[in-house]
């Protein structure tokens, strides 16, 4: 089987490395092309995660980054389809809810080539969110939708999906935590840092609706500015810009630092006191190393874990993320977790069902 697998931002790359290692094991039984959109153009955010991981070396990459949301997936789609018309493979496979996913997805299926979806089924019910509605359109023209949990496999059923287009596979993110936990790295710089291990609360910012919302900022930063602990903000470029341009000042207890490569982040997840994010992966990674999640925003695709009491929902607002850090300190880490994202073999589960398919 041939498989063209597009891919362009950090959470893609860290679950590809997942299945591209459960592909090798196939012994060349499918035959996988990597698609690079560019979207993470900086080497911080993608050169440094193909090296870190063991990626193969993409055979496009596309370069397109950094414009709107319709620069972005009009040129994705235009520059996508003229390579799945040369290869013509017998699968697309895409991750997640990115501009690259929607451009491949869509570029594939008006090519008539299947197109199968993993993370698919996930929703966080707000529309105004460019992310949800990637994940709605990529769903509804996908031929496989590989689901993460029971949640997000019900919610397809309830959009009228098929059943047999939908297999529950478990979360790639788990394998990938499971896998790279003991190659974690500590950064460089931590050590220079007035923090001690398991002492601070590791940050992290880059979501539009927070970013290019200026006073939203000026809350998240005044939250955090109430915790007991420092909090290490590895700095998005994106959130590097927004706080250049509106003139915020960073608090006291905030250290800002350069982005991170996976394995640091990984290493930074396992020695914190707790996480504040507005990331869906990290969200995730916090539950998955034991980590109370602060999270800035006002839902979550991951519903399962505020459900289960793991994640809080602080939005951005100075008074609940005090109160969301107060109930984060005061949880005790790996009390109360049940198990809600498979055994840790998504990868290999993915490559089964692909088999099965083709």
């Amino acid at each position: 089987m041939n498989l063209t697998t597009v891919i362009g931002a950090r959470p893609q790359f860290i679950k590809a490395a997942v299945v591209s290692r459960a592909i090798a094991e196939t012994g060349g039984a499918i035959k996988e092309t990597i698609i690079h959109t560019g979207q993470h153009y900086d080497a911080n955010m993608s050169d440094v995660f193909f090296s870190e991981l063991d990626i193969p070396t993409p055979n496009y990459h596309l370069g397109i980054g950094g414009g709107t949301h319709g620069q972005n997936t009009g040129r994705m789609i235009e520059a996508i389809e003229q390579v799945l018309i040369s290869d013509r493979p017998d699968w697309l496979l895409v991750y997640g809810d990115t501009d690259s996913t929607l451009a491949g997805a869509l570029a594939a299926a008006k090519l008539h080539i299947k197109v199968a979806h993993v993370e698919a089924g996930l929703r966080s019910f707000n529309r105004r969110m460019p992310e949800e509605i990637n994940r709605i359109l990529t769903d509804h023209v996908s031929e496989l939708l590989l689901t993460p949990t029971d949640t997000a496999t019900r919610n397809l059923t309830q959009e009228g999906i098929a059943a047999g287009k939908i297999a529950q596979v478990g979360d790639v993110m788990y394998d990938a935590a499971l896998y790279y936990r003991q190659r974690a790295r500590k950064p460089e710089w931590f050590d220079t840092l007035p923090v001690q291990q398991e002492q601070f609360i590791l940050c992290t910012i880059h979501r539009a609706e927070n970013t290019d919302n200026d006073q939203r900022m000026r809350e998240i930063l005044a939250g955090l500015a109430t915790s007991p602990l420092p909090v290490v903000l590895p700095l998005h470029p994106r959130t590097r810009h927004v706080l250049a341009r509106a003139g915020l000042g960073i608090p006291e207890n905030i250290h800002l630092t350069d982005p991170v490569g996976y394995l640091e982040m990984v290493w930074l997840e396992t020695r914190c006191a707790a996480i504040a994010t507005d990331s869906g992966g990290v969200q995730k990674e916090a539950y998955f190393h034991q980590k109370p999640c602060i999270t800035l925003r006002n839902e979550t695709e991951w519903v399962e874990l505020v459900e289960t009491g793991w994640n809080t929902l602080a939005g951005a607002n100075e008074t609940t993320i005090q109160e969301a850090i107060s109930r984060a300190l005061n949880t005790t880490p790996g009390a109360n977790q049940t198990p809600l994202y498979g055994s840790g073999s998504a990868g290999q589960a993915v490559v089964e069902v692909l088999g099965k398919y083709c």
